[in-house]
């Protein structure tokens, strides 16, 4: 592990995140293993929410797909692996609450929770599964509308 990586991991314990994410994996009865770069992959979440294929806690990756499948894909692990590192700088457990703001910014924007969140940008949109989709037109206000006159 790079010293940045090293960092990454000790801060996520230290701000909770990573043990929030070995307690869901526990009470989901996901398979643990050790991944690359200080990463923990948790394989067969069950849960139905969040919806995703992954989702990250801390610097726990938790897949639905089985073990051995889990984390073989580079580019999505890349995805989560950023995510991990914005629940360190975002000091942990706020991440949740920021990350909520953005998924409904982007939901009022282009109708999909990552195409405008910041967060699914910050760790590539295609690399998670996300549409680039275009934001949804503005209304104007009556004020500025150009009525037709008869």
């Amino acid at each position: 592990m790079t010293p940045a990586q090293r960092l990454r991991q000790i801060a996520n314990v230290v701000n909770l995140s990573t043990p929030l994410g070995l307690a869901v994996a526990a009470a989901s009865r996901s398979t643990l293993s050790r991944g690359p770069r200080g990463l923990l992959i948790a394989a067969g979440y069950q849960w139905k929410l969040p919806h995703a294929g992954a989702f990250t806690l801390g610097n726990v990756i938790l897949y639905r797909a089985p073990p051995g499948v889990a984390g073989a894909d580079t580019v999505l692990l890349g995805h989560e692996e950023r995510h991990s590192t914005q629940y360190a700088y975002c000091l942990g457990l706020p991440f949740l609450a920021l990350y909520g703001v953005a998924a409904a910014w982007s939901m009022l924007r282009s109708g999909n929770p990552g195409s405008r969140n910041f967060f699914e940008r910050q760790a590539g949109l295609a690399a998670g599964g996300y549409v680039d989709a275009p934001n949804r037109p503005q209304e104007r206000p009556a004020s500025n509308r150009i009525e037709a006159q008869e």
